[in-house]
């Protein structure tokens, strides 16, 4: 999109500052997002909402900002230009609506840039590991008294294993031949899993874990943080919908805990790191002990072993469904991905007790 475009649609909002320059920021993989330099020292970022993956724009940009303001309130010792350095705060348009609507179903939404302020895709101490830990816990502490039936469900059965079972079971019955044979050791690890697999989902379905608000994205680049490697906040709110907390603290470990990325085919460097583990886990549960159940707290453990199962699950699925979801590189990429997460799934076993 040209320079003259996004500095129109950046004066649909409510900043008294002057468009001075633009450059897109490449750290998501759905949505399109832009730094928006100005005449003032304030910068900010400009989002335009992928809607053929969301489908409720207004409803996603809703549950940012009510997020948003509730995370300020738990605050109030900050001034108004401190929170905008701690907390995500959005910015209304004009007409005063959260989200500016483009034609062709585009929606924009506009946040305040968090200056001097660093992200990390992989983990490469055990300092970062601390603090992302201690971000997740303070987030989930500070919005467990939050409604979250208030929020829209973004992505319907985004962690229900029972739907991913059963678009796994679909690819099972129109796969070819030859995948199904590649795939062969992975489909019978999943068949001795399933029912394990489905513990946590039977605890959310008979109300024995409480559902809470969650992230739903919680990989070590959605935690924000300053060039010293301390935590700011955690970011890329989109996903934010009721859940359990088990789906948060698995899906981070699993990301923080790798040895080596999703994409890495010699096995022999995938391995899980015990120590970023003890690390996230001792802060994470510092943070959030207060309100989290017993139930909730023995279940821990089994949900890093069921986050990492179902992205294996996921790439296996789309290996066998000829790479319609995951973009792929090479032939055999998502099966080197499914591999990858079950060597992980695999070494975890071995290192940390269940229950």
């Amino acid at each position: 999109m040209n320079t003259k475009k996004l500095s129109e649609i950046f004066n649909k909002f409510e900043h008294d500052t002057q468009f001075v320059s633009c450059k897109e920021l490449n750290s998501g993989h759905i949505n399109d997002t832009f730094l928006i330099t100005t005449n003032t020292s304030k910068k900010f970022v400009l989002q335009r909402i992928n809607h053929l993956v969301f489908k409720d724009v207004p409803g996603l940009v809703n549950n940012k900002v009510l997020i948003s303001k509730h995370l300020q309130k738990k605050q109030p010792h900050l001034t108004k230009n401190e929170l905008d350095k701690h907390v995500l705060c959005f910015v209304k348009t004009k007409n005063t609506n959260n989200y500016y609507h483009q034609l062709e179903n585009n929606f924009w939404n506009l946040m305040i840039f968090i200056d001097d302020s660093v992200t990390h895709t992989i983990v490469k101490d055990k300092e970062i590991a601390f603090e992302a830990g201690k971000l997740l816990g303070t987030f989930l502490n500070q919005t467990s008294d939050f409604d979250s039936s208030k929020l829209t469900i973004v992505i319907p059965n985004f962690n229900n294993m029972s739907f991913r079972f059963q678009q796994y079971n679909d690819a099972l019955q129109n796969a070819t031949e030859k995948r199904l044979q590649n795939a062969k050791m992975y489909i019978d690890k999943i068949a001795l899993l399933k029912d394990e697999m489905h513990i946590l989902q039977q605890l959310k379905e008979n109300g024995k874990i409480p559902i809470r608000v969650t992230h739903n994205d919680t990989k070590v680049s959605n935690a924000l943080f300053t060039k010293n490697n301390k935590g700011i906040c955690m970011i890329d709110t989109d996903t934010v919908m009721p859940g359990i907390v088990h789906y948060d603290f698995g899906d981070a470990i699993r990301t923080i805990c790798n040895t080596a990325s999703e994409d890495e085919k010699d096995l022999t460097k995938v391995s899980f790191n015990t120590t970023y583990y003890q690390a996230y886990k001792e802060v994470f549960f510092k943070e959030i002990q207060n309100t989290l159940t017993d139930l909730e707290i023995k279940y821990l453990p089994l949900a890093v072993k069921t986050m990492i199962f179902i992205m294996a699950l996921r790439f296996l699925t789309d290996y066998l469904n000829n790479d319609v979801y995951y973009k792929t590189n090479y032939l055999e990429h998502n099966l080197d991905r499914a591999k990858n997460q079950f060597k992980l799934l695999e070494d975890f076993s071995e290192k940390i007790s269940i229950f």
